[in-house]
């Protein structure tokens, strides 16, 4: 199913969605096919975003597009200022 019609079907809710296609762009995953699993309440979903199965994601409708931004290194540490004026 396309994602419009995802938007069509459950307005304005946070979905569960299984990524059935996707390509890839620049540092981006724009899913192009998902499968709704079930929507997520407003409260649930921060814990559910967290819980989903590889593969699944909780994404809200409102979003025109359904765009990933992948983190090329994760395991990154950000450097802090430790000097105390």
């Amino acid at each position: 199913m396309k994602w419009q019609e995802v938007r069509e079907l459950f307005p304005d809710q946070f979905v569960l969605v299984s990524i059935l296609q996707f390509h890839e762009e620049d540092n981006k995953k724009v899913v192009d096919e998902v499968a709704p699993i079930r929507t997520v309440s407003e409260q649930d979903a921060n814990k559910e975003f967290f819980r989903v199965e590889p593969g699944n994601v909780v994404y809200h409708t409102s979003n025109p597009d359904f765009v990933i931004h992948l983190r090329k290194d994760p395991l990154m540490r950000v450097r802090r200022n430790t000097n105390e004026n």
